[in-house]
């Protein structure tokens, strides 16, 4: 099985390193391909004005001065030649969940790959409160769930698949998977306002206490399952269309 790897912290993050260590115990042919710097919420961009410049480390490690989405086409147009059977963007540093997927480029990587007609995995680790992570969540369940879905599940055409480890202080917290839907944070002020040193003021998008106040306790959601220190696993589809206003559309326009 050839798998492609990719992520939007960067070719050096540690998430990534922990997702090649995975997908090296299922297979022996794994290619990264990855931004050279970190390009969290970067979302589903692609560089347009300035040229992309393809860093080959070795024969299968590649960096890309572009966004996540830049990485995957790279990788899926001059570097992988059959395509790669699965791709898997990550691990993220912290968690992509509920309205995150919308910025997310960790995401967005597996989105491209899935429009490219790879079937795509998105994964990330919760950190905890003060910042620390515990990878070894990723490291005891990676492998499994990646080799379950390859035996037993059957991409639909445009939809990828989220997937969110909590921030467990040990392995044996986890209280198992849940299938789960996107959910939505609500009230939360996630622009920090401030002053810098000479006395201008200054505002910082993306505040942690935003993301990790959230205590929503629906099981079914992506939110509440890591809440509650399930691995969420949420099918994401690539058709936007909200088909249930569509005949409220039509009676207006009729």
């Amino acid at each position: 099985m050839k798998i492609l790897i990719s992520n939007d912290d960067g070719i050096r993050a540690a998430g990534i390193s922990v997702l090649e260590e995975i997908a090296k115990s299922i297979s022996e042919d794994v290619y990264v391909v990855a931004p050279d710097t970190n390009m969290s919420g970067a979302g589903h961009s692609l560089t347009l004005k300035t040229p992309l410049r393809l860093n080959e480390h070795d024969d299968h490690h590649f960096s890309v001065n572009g966004t996540p989405t830049d990485s995957v086409v790279m990788a899926l147009k001059h570097v992988i030649n059959p395509k790669p059977d699965i791709m898997l963007s990550g691990i993220n540093y912290d968690s992509n969940l509920a309205e995150d997927i919308n910025y997310s480029g960790t995401v967005a990587a597996a989105m491209e790959a899935c429009l490219l007609g790879v079937s795509s995995i998105a994964f990330s680790q919760r950190t905890f409160h003060d910042g620390n992570i515990n990878w070894d969540i990723a490291r005891k369940y990676g492998a499994g769930i990646i080799e379950t879905i390859v035996k037993e599940f059957e991409f639909p055409k445009n939809v990828l698949l989220n997937i969110n480890f909590p921030a467990a202080n040990s392995v044996g917290e986890v209280r198992g998977i849940k299938i789960t839907r996107q959910g939505f944070r609500v009230g939360e002020n996630h622009v920090i306002q401030s002053v810098d040193p000479r006395g201008d003021p200054y505002f910082w998008i993306g505040g942690v206490e935003h993301r990790k106040n959230d205590m929503t306790k629906e099981l079914e959601t992506d939110l509440g399952a890591v809440n509650n220190n399930f691995i969420s696993i949420t099918p994401i589809s690539l058709d936007f269309t909200a088909v249930s206003t569509m005949k409220d559309l039509e009676e207006i326009f009729k």
